[in-house]
C-alpha cells in the first residue's frame, strides 16, 4: 500500500537542483484570430530534476538507496525547493504575520496553512501541507500567539489548532510565518544510471513531481 514517508530528501542535492511550478491551460484558436484560454488544473503542480544536484558518487549512491526505500514512484516524501520554502519574502526572516491564514469567528479553532503569490491582479492561495516541524509562528490580530499553550501545528497535515481559551475572537485577522517542504514522489520507477558517462559529467535525470499526501 503507498504511503507517504515523512523523510527529508537529501537536502545538499536537493539544494543544486533544478525545478518549478507547472500548469495546465488549454488553449483554443479562433477564427477571428483571437484566443479562448482555460485552466484545466486549479492548482499549479511543481516538478524537479533530482539529478542537477548530483555531483559525487557518493551523492549518486546516496540517491539510489533513497529511491530504493520509496519503492520508485510508490511512496511520497519531502522535497525542499531552493527557490520556494518559506512564508516571508526572498532574504526576509519568517514572522507570525507573514501569511493570512484566515480570521476568527469565535469558534473556529482549526486553520490551514497558506501562501499567496501576489496580490493585485489574481491573487493565487496555495495549501501549504507539510510545514517543517518547530518552523511555524502564528499571530491573531497581530500578536503572536504561543506555540502548544495557545496553538498546535500539525507537521504532516499543515493544520493550525487553537487550544481551549485560545480560539480566535470574531474579525481577528489569524497570520502565520514558516518554513516548508514540497510533498514528491519519484516520476519514475527505473534509475538509469550509466557510470561511465557520470564519470564524463554527464548528468543522469532523477525527475520528481509533486502529490497531494
Amino acid at each position: 500500500m503507498a504511503a507517504f514517508h515523512e523523510i527529508l530528501f537529501p537536502l545538499d542535492i536537493a539544494l543544486r537542483s533544478a525545478g518549478g511550478p507547472e500548469r495546465r491551460t488549454e488553449i483554443v484558436a479562433l477564427g477571428s484570430g483571437r484566443e479562448e484560454r482555460n485552466a484545466r488544473w486549479a492548482h499549479s503542480r511543481r516538478r524537479y530534476d533530482a539529478g542537477y544536484g548530483i555531483k559525487t558518487f557518493e551523492a549518486l549512491s546516496e540517491v539510489v538507496a533513497f529511491f530504493e526505500e520509496r519503492r520508485g514512484r510508490l511512496h511520497g516524501f519531502r522535497w525542499r525547493d531552493r527557490l520556494d520554502h518559506s512564508s516571508a519574502a526572498p532574504g526576509q526572516p519568517v514572522a507570525a504575520t507573514d501569511q493570512v491564514i484566515g480570521t476568527g469567528d469565535g469558534e473556529a479553532a482549526q486553520f490551514l496553512l497558506t501562501k499567496t503569490y501576489g496580490g493585485l491582479h489574481s491573487p493565487y492561495r496555495r495549501r501549504i501541507e507539510k510545514p517543517v516541524p518547530g518552523s511555524v509562528r502564528v499571530a491573531v490580530a497581530g500578536n503572536e500567539a504561543e506555540d502548544t499553550v495557545a496553538f498546535v501545528c500539525d507537521p504532516a497535515a499543515g493544520t493550525i489548532t487553537f487550544n481551549a481559551g485560545h480560539i480566535p475572537a470574531p474579525g481577528a485577522a489569524i497570520t502565520a510565518g514558516f518554513t516548508f517542504d514540497v510533498p514528491v514522489r519519484f516520476d519514475t520507477d527505473y534509475l538509469e544510471v550509466d557510470l561511465s558517462a557520470f564519470a564524463a559529467g554527464q548528468i543522469p535525470k532523477i525527475p520528481l513531481v509533486e502529490i497531494r499526501p
